[in-house]
C-alpha cells in the first residue's frame, strides 16, 4: 500500500481533499498531518474517521524530527502540501507566524522527502522514482490585475501581503528543489475557494453567518475587489489530475473562471437566503449590508486563465458560481 502524506488535511480544502482522496484512492495509505490551529477541525473530517487506509498525526510542518519519523515509519511515498497560515488580514497583524509555517515549514517537508527519496541530486533511490511532492498556492502571488488581463503560469510574482509573499518564498523553495536536486514537484497556484467546511473568518461564511444572526454584514470600502470563486471540490479534482499526471516541474493554474465583485457576492447571497430561510419580519437580508474601512493592501482584482490545466490534464470546473453557492449556502444552514 503506498502511503501518500498530506498536510493540513483539517483545515478548509484539505478537509474537502481528504475524505474525496481517501474514498477514491483505497490503495492507498493517508496520512494527514495537521497542526490543529484554529483554522483545523477534525469535526469536517467525520467521514474518514475508522477508515481502513486513513491515520490522523497531530503535529507541526516545521518540526523536523516528527516530519522524519513519519517518512521513515510509513515509507512515505508522496507529499499533498496543503499547510499554511492564510487569512490575509492576519498575516498584517502578525506576519511571523506565516514565515514560519509556509516559508520554513515548507523548507523542512521538502528536505526531509529530499533526504527519503534521493541519494543525490538528480538520482532517485531505487524503487522511488515515481515520489512526487505537489506544493498548494494561491493567485495572490501574482499581485494584483487591472481591469483587464489574466493570471497565467507566467505572470511574474508581485506578492503585497505577508501572507502572499511567505507563499511566494515557499514557491520559490519548490522551484530550487526541482532545479537544484531534480526532485520530482509539481505547484498548483488556486483562485479563491468556496464551498463546505469553511473557517467562518472567511468572505463567504461571514455573509452567511452574519445574515442568519442579524448582525451587520460588513464589506471592504466600496465592495468592488473582484475575485475569480472556485468551488472547493472542483480545486480537490484538479489536485488530484496533477498529482497523478501534471508533468513533473510544472506549475498549474486553477480557476473557476467565475469573476464575481464583493458586491455580487453579498447581494447573491442575500438573494438566496431570502428565498430559502427568509427573515422573520419580512425584510432582506441585504438590508443588512454595511461598508467598513479598506484592508491594507487590499488588491483589487484576481482572475485566473485555467487553459493549461484545461488542456493538457483535461480538468473543467463542475460548478458555476450560482450553482456552487447554492451547495455552500445549503451545507451552512444545516451546520451553523
Amino acid at each position: 500500500m503506498k502511503s501518500i502524506l498530506i498536510t493540513g488535511g483539517a483545515g478548509f480544502i484539505g478537509a474537502n481533499f481528504v475524505p474525496y482522496f481517501v474514498n477514491k484512492y483505497p490503495d492507498y495509505k493517508i496520512i494527514n498531518l495537521d497542526k490543529l490551529t484554529y483554522a483545523g477541525n477534525l469535526d469536517n473530517l467525520s467521514e474518514v474517521k475508522g477508515a481502513a487506509n486513513y491515520e490522523f498525526v497531530k503535529g507541526d510542518i516545521c518540526n523536523r524530527e516528527l516530519l522524519e519519523y513519519l517518512f521513515e515509519k510509513n515509507d512515505i511515498r508522496g507529499v499533498i502540501h496543503f499547510a499554511a497560515e492564510s487569512h490575509v488580514d492576519n498575516s498584517i497583524s502578525g506576519p511571523e507566524v506565516f514565515i514560519k509555517t509556509n516559508v520554513n515549514g515548507t523548507f523542512a517537508l521538502l528536505d526531509v522527502a529530499r533526504n527519503h527519496w534521493l541519494e543525490a541530486p538528480f538520482k532517485y533511490k531505487a524503487g522511488y522514482e515515481g515520489c512526487r511532492f505537489h506544493h498548494i498556492s494561491t493567485d495572490e502571488v501574482y499581485g494584483t490585475l487591472g481591469e483587464t488581463g489574466l493570471f497565467t503560469e507566467d505572470t511574474p510574482y508581485a506578492p503585497n501581503s505577508p501572507y502572499s509573499s511567505s507563499k511566494a518564498s515557499s514557491d520559490l523553495l519548490v522551484r530550487a528543489y526541482i532545479h537544484t536536486y531534480g526532485m520530482d514537484v509539481t505547484t498548483s497556484n488556486c483562485s479563491n475557494n468556496y464551498g463546505p467546511k469553511q473557517h467562518h473568518e472567511k468572505l463567504i461564511p461571514t455573509i452567511i453567518r452574519k445574515a442568519l444572526s442579524g448582525e451587520q454584514i460588513p464589506i471592504y470600502g466600496d465592495g468592488k475587489n473582484i475575485r475569480d470563486w472556485l468551488y472547493v471540490l472542483d480545486h480537490c479534482t484538479g489536485i488530484d489530475l496533477v498529482f497523478h499526471k501534471g508533468k513533473g516541474g510544472e506549475t498549474y493554474n486553477i480557476g473557476g473562471r467565475n469573476e464575481r465583485d464583493n458586491l455580487f457576492i453579498v447581494n447573491h447571497i442575500c438573494s438566496v437566503l431570502d428565498q430559502k430561510q427568509p427573515r422573520k419580519d419580512g425584510s432582506s437580508y441585504k438590508e443588512l449590508i454595511t461598508f467598513v474601512k479598506d484592508r491594507a493592501g487590499h488588491d483589487r482584482r484576481y482572475a485566473i486563465d485555467a487553459t493549461k490545466i484545461e488542456t493538457e490534464l483535461g480538468w473543467k470546473a463542475a460548478e458555476n458560481f450560482e450553482s456552487g453557492i447554492e451547495k455552500t449556502i445549503d451545507w451552512y444552514l444545516e451546520n451553523l
